[in-house]
């Protein structure tokens, strides 16, 4: 088997969470919901209607970007609203409302059997991360986990998680090593900024082809459990 750093070889993925390891299933849609629901934003109301298309649309970004920019000028009101979201996500997986997507463990661990290093990174916070890893089981997964605190606060579109992921494993020497997954036109625009040589959209989560396209996809996949395939033709061709 070739060198982990072998020049052409894909050394490092870094992979979304929920939408494209974790299933979502409208789950961050219901606690977004219960969160502005306890600043007086209620359901059926247009202001709650044009708020939840801007996380439709922002799926992917930091949950705490996503509400500064709801409640604008607000801090306070963003990070009250943040807590509450983070809370109400963490009921739904506490009440076993968090499953994998089809393939994704398989996937993850073929991946580190050929010698590649794996990364999960999300946009929502540590203390949610670590208990949707928690109810999976999957706390020993991955070679590393990062949210946007991790990684100095900003999070995806900006590529500070993939950055940082390479950084702390050190499991390439190229950015060009380095391949991102995810199901966002986030996922894909922080992927770009980084220079990773492919940036995959999954077609599992948030965001059709079209727009994973337009945020500079490189490759379209139906799940991520075709990215080991797609890693073995891509080397295999250089």
């Amino acid at each position: 088997m070739p060198s982990p750093t072998t020049p052409g070889r894909t050394s490092l993925v870094v992979l979304d969470m929920a939408g494209t390891t974790v299933a979502d299933d409208g789950l961050v849609e219901q606690a977004f919901t219960a969160a502005v629901r306890e600043l007086g934003v209620e359901p059926g109301t247009a202001r709650h209607a044009e708020q939840l298309a801007y996380v439709r649309a922002t799926m992917g970004e930091s949950k705490i970007s996503v509400f500064r920019h709801l409640f604008a000028g607000d801090e306070e009101s963003a990070q009250r609203a943040n807590a509450a979201f983070e809370r109400a996500y963490g009921r739904q997986v506490a009440d076993g409302r968090c499953a994998p997507l089809p393939g994704a463990r398989e996937a993850v661990e073929r991946l580190r059997g050929e010698g590649r290093t794996v990364v999960l990174t999300t946009g929502f916070a540590r203390v949610t991360q670590d208990a949707i890893l928690a109810a999976l089981g999957w706390t020993d997964l991955a070679d590393l986990t990062l949210c946007p605190a991790d990684a100095g606060g900003r999070g995806r579109p900006y590529p500070d998680m993939v950055l940082a992921a390479l950084l702390r494993t050190r499991a390439a020497d190229d950015v060009r090593q380095v391949a991102v997954a995810g199901d966002t036109s986030y996922d894909m625009r922080s992927g770009i900024r980084a220079g990773a040589g492919v940036v995959a959209g999954v077609l599992t989560g948030a965001h059709d082809e079209a727009a994973l396209l337009a945020a500079g996809a490189t490759h379209i996949l139906g799940s991520v459990a075709e990215l080991p395939g797609l890693l073995a033709r891509t080397e295999a061709a250089r």
